[in-house]
């Protein structure tokens, strides 16, 4: 079942998240719907203008289609994030989308605000949600990178000004996570005082955490001991902070560096221990049963396994 991303946090604010995940190629689309459908979990497939661009917008929302046949049992909606208006424009024109990010984080207040609400008239008129972003997050996604010291957290009375000027649906927000594989090296964590003070603003609004994935050290570790040379400092995302953001109204977390990490791991160990191999389709096979493995425990911990029968009706 495709619904907009508006329509799944209208079922689990406060309840549970629904993880928003980054995809680039066929094992990891099979790997997340066949992990929703056993798990029977909502969640977002979302793309970014650098898989759109790596891959072509129509071969992923081909793949996308294709795995819905597939896995006939998925609820689902498709997200492009971190998009520009060029992007944006033309996902809403041509279709397959019906959630779409604006990214307009990096401007000052009144230009995101006119930025926003020109997305939101065209995105609306079409039925497709729209996600915003007040505040801006550190660290290096796809082809965007920001230093720390250009980051900075949002202002709780802003969100509420943001949100009435521009009618957006949901709102990332930066309160201390990072993007890519080095986040919290400085070992910050998640700014719950700010949570709190949205929520209490602005209750029962969506709010989106980028940079959400854990960057498990052992996973780490595997990728060095197999001939990586990742730092060994970072710190993600814990689990206890995922537990505690979900009653402060985050609905959906975006997923992204885990699943690179991932698939490094897969690979990087496969063709060190079988060095005669150099056939793609194996180490593939491994990675998505891994994939599956890896988002039913992110299902579990963001509390939306057995979740999609909330949409049912």
């Amino acid at each position: 079942m495709l619904l907009t991303t508006r329509q799944l946090f209208e079922k689990c604010y406060g309840r549970y998240a629904i993880p928003a995940v980054n995809v680039f190629f066929m094992e990891e689309i099979h790997g997340l719907f066949a992990a929703a459908q056993e798990a029977n979990a909502p969640f977002i497939v979302q793309t970014t203008p650098f898989a759109r661009d790596y891959a072509h917008a129509d071969m992923l929302l081909s793949m996308i289609a294709a795995a819905a046949r597939i896995y006939p049992q998925v609820t689902y909606a498709i997200h492009m994030d971190h998009g520009y208006e060029a992007h944006i424009f033309d996902a809403i024109e041509k279709g397959g989308y019906t959630s779409v990010m604006i990214d307009a984080s990096h401007d000052d207040f009144d230009k995101n605000v006119a930025r926003t609400k020109a997305v939101v008239a065209a995105a609306h008129a079409k039925g497709i949600s729209v996600e915003a972003e007040l505040g801006v997050l550190a660290g290096v996604e796809d082809d965007l990178t920001v230093d720390a010291e250009h980051s900075f957290y949002t202002n709780p009375q802003q969100v509420v000004d943001f949100v009435h000027a521009t009618d957006c649906d949901s709102l990332a927000i930066a309160v201390g996570t990072s993007h890519g594989a080095y986040k919290f090296s400085g070992g910050q964590g998640l700014q719950f005082h700010i949570l709190e003070e949205i929520q209490r603003r602005l209750p029962g609004f969506p709010l989106v955490l980028h940079g959400g994935s854990n960057v498990v050290p052992e996973v780490i570790e595997r990728i060095n001991a197999a001939g990586g040379q990742l730092k060994t400092d970072a710190k993600g995302v814990q689990e206890e902070e995922v537990r505690k953001a979900i009653p402060l109204g985050i609905c959906k977390i975006n997923i992204a560096t885990d699943t690179r990490l991932l698939w490094t791991m897969v690979n990087r160990e496969f063709f060190r221990d079988r060095p005669e191999e150099f056939a793609p389709t194996t180490p593939g096979k491994i990675f998505m049963e891994e994939y599956k493995q890896f988002m039913l425990k992110k299902f579990d911990l963001f509390g939306c396994t057995g979740k999609a029968g909330d949409f049912s009706a």
